[in-house]
């Protein structure tokens, strides 16, 4: 009956809510913290395309993370975010409203004076949100990310991509023109001592081109755009707060994947060396050193958003700076996203996530 659905989608979105509200320390991985029955991450899984760029609906937790840096034809820096995810709350796929597949996607435009942010919810099974691996489109109402690669080419090699939200919007093609980069031991990402992982691959070599429309108006832009594909079961450390995870392209072809997962001792870092020719060397933990310089008040938090970062074995030793340090996203799960620019040893532009910095002091609810 109309009212059993009515009854069933607000059931979807008020799991999706709980989920979110549970996971404000880990970010969205908090959401998987309860793996029974689900698929765990294989350290022998072999990827296959185009079915892993598709969704693992045996697993827990996953998404699909778009990131641009741009420069406008107004001579200015901006930067946009594209984020779709996927909760399951069993280990299955089912059609219509029996789906247990939950979703929820994050949008974002920013400048050096302004973030723009937007939200979108929805039930699996349904039509709402979704992702087909062949033809490859991952979509949330009207906010999509398609392929349009031809027959031949990986389906991520070209893509279109578009989100709207109260006081923003953007239009962008996305063309590649290198590999894809698998992380860790060949795309099994570990994310802590204890041992839990992830699947993690990326496409970090998109040229980007496209619109802007922000409150002024809209712009013309270009630029470089870094995807993002992760998905697991495995819940982090009970002791791991929140992450710190860097994406820099540096303007000599090569590119950094860093993460830092802060605990309460020194943390767990990894990440990847890109060079020019898309080659992924990985980088153990002893091998990243990330400080935190200057920090920004936001909402009572107290957030790094200028950091210092050293790959010795690489000869890198940069300040990584925001664009706008008040880039936070105020979603279900709060955390920092947005652009942010690259001096020292080596220059260029990138993006930093933050997540887990929790207000300094509670707000009283008198």
């Amino acid at each position: 009956s109309p009212l059993r659905l009515v009854k069933r989608l607000l059931k979807g979105v008020a799991c999706l809510l709980c989920l979110a509200g549970s996971a404000t320390a880990q970010g969205f991985a908090g959401l998987g913290t309860d793996a029974s029955g689900f698929a765990l991450p294989d350290r022998d899984h072999i990827y296959e395309f185009p079915r892993d760029h598709g969704a693992h609906p045996a697993f827990r937790i996953e998404w699909w993370y778009l990131t641009a840096t741009l420069s406008g034809a107004d001579g200015k820096d901006y930067g946009v975010q594209w984020t779709l995810f996927r909760s399951a709350l069993k280990p299955e796929e089912a059609a219509g409203w029996d789906s247990p597949q939950l979703w929820m996607a994050h949008a974002a435009a920013t400048s050096a004076t302004g973030h723009y942010v937007d939200e979108r919810m929805a039930r699996g099974g349904v039509g709402g949100a979704g992702v087909t691996a062949a033809p490859f489109v991952a979509w949330i109402d009207d906010w999509a990310m398609t392929s349009t690669a031809p027959p031949d080419k990986d389906a991520l090699s070209r893509l279109s991509l578009s989100a709207s939200g109260t006081d923003f919007a953007y239009d962008l093609t996305l063309q590649a023109d290198g590999p894809l980069v698998f992380h860790g031991d060949r795309g099994y990402s570990v994310k802590s001592r204890e041992g839990q992982a992830s699947h993690y691959y990326s496409q970090p070599h998109y040229r980007v081109t496209g619109t802007l429309e922000l409150p002024d108006g809209p712009v013309v832009v270009e630029g470089d755009g870094w995807l993002d594909r992760e998905w697991s079961s495995q819940p982090l450390s009970e002791d791991q707060t929140g992450w710190d995870w860097f994406s820099l392209g540096f303007d000599d072809g090569t590119k950094l994947m860093a993460f830092r997962l802060r605990d309460a001792g020194n943390g767990f870092r990894s990440g990847t060396w890109i060079t020019r020719h898309g080659q992924a060397l990985p980088l153990a933990d002893e091998q990243i050193v990330v400080t935190p310089l200057a920090e920004t008040e936001i909402n009572g938090r107290a957030v790094p958003t200028r950091w210092h970062v050293d790959i010795t074995s690489r000869g890198v030793s940069v300040e990584v700076a925001a664009l706008n340090p008040q880039s936070w996203m105020d979603t279900s799960f709060p955390y920092w996203e947005g652009p942010v620019r690259i001096s020292g040893s080596h220059s260029g532009r990138g993006y930093l996530e933050m997540t887990g910095y929790a207000p300094e002091v509670e707000e009283s609810e008198d």
